[in-house]
């Protein structure tokens, strides 16, 4: 009888680490690293816009997946007018750079607020908060204050999880605060690779 008890509780304990140890797992994300390339226009509306927006970027999810790092690296240039309009045969004026990073961001597992893109995105995440670091051609941005108060949402939404579609292909940046004047108020658009 003892030995049949025993082999019960052996038994039970087992079963109950193993549960134990599986749940653990299921809550275990490690780090996933994210990147991929914006190419966009801003409007013509902001000063000396509009300019052409390349670059490359990377998301890091920390591990639970609770936060992440925002980082991009970007070129900007201005076109030439002719006849007061746009012309983008007269591009590459005002050439100059940009680093943008937004730190230890909350990350929110919906795409609530994120810009519409058409065709539409079905799922995605985002993360919200002030950058911690702006500059223009290596120093503060002359737009930005010191230290960094403009705001940055950046989505990262795709297609749904099934064959033949990507969870992750594109991303938008939005920027609030004084980075308005210069990228504007409008998403700017990228892809993940």
């Amino acid at each position: 009888m003892r030995r049949k008890t025993l082999s019960w509780a052996v038994l039970t304990f087992s079963i109950l680490m193993l549960l134990a140890a599986s749940a653990g797992l299921a809550q275990h994300r490690e780090r996933v690293d994210l990147k991929g390339l914006i190419n966009d226009y801003s409007p013509p509306t902001v000063k000396g816009g509009p300019w052409e927006m390349h670059g490359q970027w990377t998301l890091n999810l920390h591990r639970g997946w609770g936060t992440a790092d925002f980082s991009a690296d970007m070129t900007m240039s201005g076109y030439g007018t002719s006849g007061g309009a746009p012309n983008a045969l007269l591009g590459g004026l005002n050439a100059h750079t940009h680093n943008i990073k937004l730190s230890n961001a909350t990350v929110t597992w919906n795409m609530d607020g994120c810009p519409t893109l058409s065709p539409a995105t079905l799922q995605g995440f985002q993360i919200n908060g002030t950058v911690s670091l702006l500059t223009g051609n290596g120093s503060n941005a002359l737009f930005e204050t010191d230290p960094p108060s403009s705001t940055l949402q950046v989505c990262v939404t795709g297609g749904d999880d099934i064959p033949y579609s990507v969870t992750s292909s594109n991303i938008t940046l939005v920027f609030g605060g004084p980075a308005v004047s210069h990228f504007g108020p409008q998403a700017i658009h990228g892809v993940v690779r």
